[in-house]
């Protein structure tokens, strides 16, 4: 048997400045490269027209393209990473798999079950940083505990880049390395249970004079000003690296959210029980209502609070939610209706093509309340305020709630003053 290195394809589908593969198509044997379907990752995903598949499935495609102008191609496989590596070592005589560090504890559990059995067949399993610039214990305070405070976070974060040169891995520069492969499988959508939307992502290529103008425009929802670059980060089609590089002299702005980005994934890694529970355990004690129907409404966008509906609107119909309307709603369903957090992050989890479990969770927390560094408890959002302020012509409004100043549009379901002072009270009462 043919003695090859593997690459593991997951959350890092591109081929330039892509660290895990480039040391694979370093390390001296033909390459091979793998992406697996797997049933237990696909379970995240239960609807059959989840868009995200369609983005996937292009990206795949997309380097399946590239490594066939190297006489290889993209090995796909449908079943478990167990079954699929069982497969490979009856095929080849593999020395090493190498992959991408994942951080989200379900991804952690895989990779150690996966190593464990690749170590028994005598096959290393390597892995490395690439979807962030510091991992795990990189950026940590004197006494090497993990910050849970994004300010001195940060501040440490810049520190340590300043005094390091952020390292690109031309890995498309060594795809001659791969193995000589013609596709065995490529499947389509509809075999591994999906359909094929016909939507238009935002291109990875992004405007540059947005990321520069990132501080006057981006908390506009209906100015075209933030990144939209979310899904590309998610499944790994642009290079952080890169992004940073791009950040560090045109936008601090722009820069201090992808560091803000990092530090949600340092949290979930340090702190895996987030997943389930509050950051700050007593926050698992608030008495929430969780009312169905009010719920209903908020996720309809029939809550009569026109800000809270536009953005509930442009959500369900376009997979996407501007990042200031995102810090609204989650405020108004946690604040407002009192409504337990992991809710409103579960529905977010199913809608937003952009979805990262770190993020999502950090962000959710932090307007509950519950998390590290959150909002205190006694900050809530004012969308009327909200209104005034950033979408003050109603562009967005009437964008997306069209019926906004007719008697078709429902009045608000909870008084403004009433909900406050009721959510103040109830948080009181829970964390005394």
């Amino acid at each position: 048997m043919e003695n090859v290195n593997i690459f593991w394809f997951r959350r890092d589908l591109r081929t330039d400045d892509n660290h895990g593969l480039f040391q694979a198509l370093n390390a001296g044997l033909p390459m091979v490269p793998v992406f697996i379907f797997d049933p237990a990752v696909l379970a995240q995903f239960p609807n059959p027209n989840d868009a995200r598949l369609t983005f996937i499935h292009r990206s795949l495609t997309d380097l399946d393209r590239e490594f066939r102008k190297y006489n290889s191609s993209l090995q796909v496989y449908f079943s478990s990473p167990e079954v699929v590596f069982g497969r490979l070592a009856t095929k080849y005589s593999i020395h090493a798999v190498f992959a991408n560090t994942d951080y989200e504890p379900t991804s952690i559990a895989r990779d150690q079950k996966v190593a464990k059995i690749l170590q028994e067949k005598g096959i290393e399993f390597q892995s490395f940083k690439d979807q962030v610039i510091f991992h795990q214990n990189e950026i940590a305070k004197v006494d090497g505990k993990p910050y849970t405070v994004f300010t001195p976070y940060s501040r440490k974060w810049k520190e340590k880049l300043s005094s390091e040169s952020i390292s690109v891995f031309e890995s498309e520069k060594l795809l001659s390395n791969l193995k000589h492969l013609s596709s065995d499988y490529f499947p389509e959508l509809q075999e591994i249970g999906y359909q094929f939307q016909n939507v238009k992502f935002h291109e990875k290529d992004f405007d540059e004079s947005l990321v520069e103008n990132y501080a006057q425009t981006r908390d506009f929802p209906a100015e075209n000003g933030t990144s939209k670059l979310g899904i590309h980060l998610r499944f790994g089609t642009v290079s952080i690296r890169k992004l940073t590089q791009f950040a560090l002299i045109h936008s601090e702005v722009f820069l201090n959210e992808l560091i803000w980005r990092n530090f949600y994934m340092d949290i979930l890694w340090n702190f895996p029980h987030v997943v389930e529970k509050s950051f700050k355990p007593t926050y698992d004690f608030i008495p929430w209502l969780n009312d169905e129907g009010e719920f209903g409404r908020w996720w309809t966008g029939q809550t009569g609070y026109p800000l809270v509906d536009a953005g509930m609107r442009e959500l369900n119909e376009s997979g996407y939610m501007h990042n200031r309307v995102r810090m609204v709603v989650a405020s108004f369903l946690t604040k407002h209706l009192l409504i337990d957090w992991r809710w409103g992050e579960a529905y977010f989890a199913s809608k937003l093509h952009d979805y990262e479990l770190a993020s999502n969770n950090g962000g959710w927390q932090w307007a509950s309340g519950s998390g590290c560094d959150a909002a205190p408890y006694f900050r809530i959002f004012n969308p009327e305020l909200q209104t005034k302020k950033f979408d003050p012509q109603l562009k967005y409004i009437h964008k997306w709630v069209p019926e906004y100043g007719t008697s078709a549009y429902p009045k608000p379901m909870v008084d403004h003053v009433f909900a406050r002072n009721r959510a103040i009270e109830t948080y009181r009462k829970a964390l005394k």
